[in-house]
């Protein structure tokens, strides 16, 4: 299985798309724009606790007020609290914990106005980004994550991943790990640290507690609510965290970026540094990999499934929920039976696809066809559960129910991904009624003539729909070439599918786009 990590740049930030095997398998938008990112610490602000909640609502910066609840402070606040204050009253640097004396953990069952109090300052990571109406959620137990390991302050624990199962493996790790952690750090190893040295174990090691004295050195210099410790950009927390063996090609079409992507790889992993290559093509990049016409495909309410069938996905504030149909595979099989089965194991692999394209939490509701032997409901089961193995999101699968209904939770920790693909009519703006379609060939020609004569460009590039840019380009001679010789300048059509039929944007020689 061939596995392609596409970067392209934005005006905003980039869009990331993981390929298998020239499938859309996970897609993510970065917004430069964007704060509250999984893994960012802050120096918050306690604004109010409420006791009813046994949580309290910290400031870090955020329009709404974040939500910190009792259970995520974590069993060693008052340590924390201790080395806050003493950093930022410059007692210590806390850039690293050797000899710092750690205090009692706080009682599990404890109350949140026993701990912290209003206006108090205290270290918060996020750990759900802000979704819908609400805002971030917090954790107090501080975690700094890394290719193979994650950093704890104020542990000592050395925990495996659980998906490491060969016992002599594991106790390598944790004797390896033991043996180099520095002191009042706790350390759990990630499932890809499985088989690695112990210098590129240790280079982890070092990376994450370099960014823990970074983040103390800025927190005698920060205010209430500014951010400390930053979580990597998520191109790069993608690579982190996905990075594998299987991996072909990783392809940007940014300078900048490409730099910035070569430069983590070389760090992380360098011998994968070769498969990092800048794009160049003349064709937008997520049109010439086909994942413009995918993304199109993949993020309707209606999705079809190989083979036949099709899901119809639709969402609420409390939950999704996913209704499988047959489609035309009615006929496909000998009986009903075994028509359901088929469609379904079909529909279970696309819904664990769906769940990772569009990134939806929570409560997923999916109703399967009725299927009445227990044998093929148990076989869904276990396919369904397979086919969500390779999920990064904690997730939970329950068996059908007797209505034919299967629950799925999975962690929500950022908005879903949506993308509008249903167009609103650039001519009628969503009325139902435009003027003739087939005049946009002749309005593309006009404005053509004026940028050519009147505003005398030397070098133009028009985008437009691929259905334009055949009329445009077919035939023996075709108009672009009659364009050549009226004008006796050679003008550059790029098709492009993210368009509506109706719209097209002139470019000048620099790529930028010409207002008209």
């Amino acid at each position: 299985m061939s596995n392609e990590l596409i970067i392209n740049s934005t005006q905003n930030g980039c869009r990331i798309a993981l390929l298998k095997d020239k499938k859309l398998a996970e897609f993510h938008q970065d917004d430069d724009g964007h704060q509250f990112n999984v893994g960012d610490i802050y120096l918050g602000s306690v604004k109010k606790v409420v006791p009813g909640l046994n949580a309290a609502f910290v400031d870090i910066g955020y329009e709404k007020d974040a939500f910190l609840h009792y259970l995520d402070l974590g069993p060693q606040l008052q340590s924390l609290m201790k080395c806050t204050k003493q950093v930022l009253s410059g007692k210590i640097t806390g850039k690293n914990l050797n000899g710092f004396k750690r205090l009692p953990d706080i009682n599990k069952l404890g109350k949140m106005n026993q701990v912290l109090t209003k206006n108090q300052r205290v270290l918060v990571q996020v750990v759900k980004e802000p979704i819908s109406t609400k805002g971030p959620r917090l954790s107090s137990e501080l975690s700094i994550a890394g290719r193979y390991l994650v950093l704890v302050p104020f542990s000592d624990a050395v925990s495996v991943s659980k998906k490491i199962g060969d016992s002599n493996e594991r106790k390598r790790l944790l004797r390896l790990i033991t043996s180099i952690k520095p002191e009042n750090f706790g350390v759990i190893i990630r499932t890809v640290a499985s088989g690695k040295d112990v210098a590129e174990l240790d280079r982890d090691l070092s990376g994450l507690v370099e960014k823990w004295s970074s983040g103390m050195q800025k927190l005698k210099k920060v205010k209430p609510n500014e951010k400390v410790i930053g979580e990597m950009n998520r191109a790069n927390s993608i690579l982190r965290d996905v990075l594998n063996e299987s991996f072909d090609s990783i392809v940007v079409d940014d300078k900048e970026l490409y730099k910035d992507v070569k430069s983590f790889i070389h760090d992380i992993a360098p011998e994968k540094e070769k498969i990092v290559k800048l794009y160049t093509g003349r064709v937008k990049m997520f049109e010439s990999y086909g994942i413009e016409k995918q993304l199109k495909g993949l993020f309707g309410q209606s999705v079809s499934i190989d083979g036949g069938g099709y899901l119809i996905i639709e969402h609420t504030e409390a939950l999704h929920v996913v209704d499988v149909n047959s489609g035309n595979k009615s006929n496909a099989e000998d009986n009903q039976e075994n028509t359901a089965l088929k469609v379904n194991l079909d529909a279970a692999k696309e819904i664990a696809r769906q769940l990772r394209l569009r990134d939806m939490g929570g409560i997923i509701v999916v109703d399967f066809i009725d299927m009445r032997k227990a044998e093929n409901k148990k076989l869904l089961f276990q396919k369904m559960k397979d086919e969500m193995k390779t999920d990064r999101s904690k997730f939970t699968v329950l068996p059908l129910s007797k209505f034919g209904l299967m629950q799925i939770t999975r962690q929500r920790v950022r908005p879903e991904v949506d993308i509008k693909t249903r167009e609103v009519c650039p001519t009628c703006d969503g009325t139902g009624k435009i003027t003739a379609s087939i005049l946009v060939t002749d309005q593309v020609e006009k404005d053509l003539e004026h940028l050519l004569m009147k505003q005398n460009e030397k070098k133009l590039t028009i985008s437009l729909h691929p259905y334009l840019y055949a009329f445009f380009t077919k035939g023996l001679i075709s108009r672009q070439w009659k364009w050549y010789f009226k004008y006796r300048r050679w003008v550059n059509l790029v098709e492009d599918s993210s368009v509506p039929i109706t719209q097209y944007n002139f470019l000048n020689g620099l790529g930028e786009e010409i207002e008209l």
